[in-house]
């Protein structure tokens, strides 16, 4: 990567990781996006799994007595059932494919009728939904959309929310470093420097949030929390369905007006 290149990077990580510090969500979303577009996908998984936990590890000390350990425990014990047989499986999708799955999930889980909606301080539901998510999360590389409306279901806080999260998450990501660094031995070795560069921005980031969480209501942060999921989960679907139609021979433009490559 040229230092230019690199130094855009930087300032993408530091950006989401703001994001991902006010709200608890949608910086790894986009994150993952910018680093798929400009890396193998194993390495983006790599990188990005570093540049979360760092993220999430430092806003989960940030907010550390606000993290309801019940929910984290459930929600953990979720991941490592789901962890072993992807493992075994070493399945890593295209691109199109992981972009989709990513994009439907909220969708999903906001279409469930009114008594199977989400609760994270369900024990049931925590080892449901981690186990949903982890396997996501080795398929697309980030959970944020379902984990994310998982969350924004229950009757926690803004704090609580964001805490609570970020330790689901840091687990999360070490994980799926795992699966990506070790179980999958066609993983591209990361540049080390990159990777100090992903931390170092994210603690940036991570900081600068901090003060914003706190100035915001739980009404506000519930609103616009709602509102990234929205729109950063239709845009997976979109770019999603356009390199999947791409990739297929097919004209995106043409396809979306009914018409195939060969213009009929």
């Amino acid at each position: 990567m040229t230092p230019l290149l690199t130094a855009l990077l930087c300032l993408a990580m530091i950006a989401t990781s703001f994001l991902s510090g006010l709200f608890g969500m949608a910086g790894g979303m986009v994150l993952v996006g910018v680093l798929l577009a400009l890396l193998p996908l194993p390495t983006a998984m790599v990188l990005h799994a570093v540049t979360q936990m760092a993220s999430n590890g430092w806003r989960g000390l940030l907010w550390w007595s606000h993290v309801r350990w019940k929910a984290v425990a459930a929600y953990v014990l979720g991941c490592a059932l789901a962890l072993a047989p992807w493992s075994i499986a070493r399945y890593v999708p295209d691109k199109p494919l992981a972009l989709i799955l990513l994009g439907v999930t909220p969708f999903l889980v906001r279409a469930m009728p009114e008594k199977l909606h989400p609760d994270p301080e369900s024990l049931k539901q925590g080892v449901l939904y981690g186990s949903v998510c982890m396997t996501l999360m080795l398929l697309t590389g980030v959970a944020g959309p379902l984990l994310d409306t998982y969350f924004l279901g229950g009757r926690l806080d803004r704090r609580q929310i964001v805490a609570t999260k970020a330790m689901c998450q840091l687990v999360g990501h070490g994980a799926k470093l795992a699966y990506f660094g070790g179980v999958i031995e066609q993983a591209a070795g990361l540049d080390p420097v990159l990777a100090v560069l992903a931390v170092l921005a994210s603690l940036v980031g991570t900081v600068l949030a901090k003060r914003f969480l706190e100035a915001m209501s739980d009404k506000q942060y519930r609103s616009w929390a709602g509102r990234l999921i929205t729109a950063i989960a239709a845009w997976y679907v979109i770019h999603g369905t356009w390199l999947l139609l791409a990739q297929q021979g097919l004209d995106p433009a043409l396809a979306m007006d009914g018409r195939g490559a060969d213009g009929r």
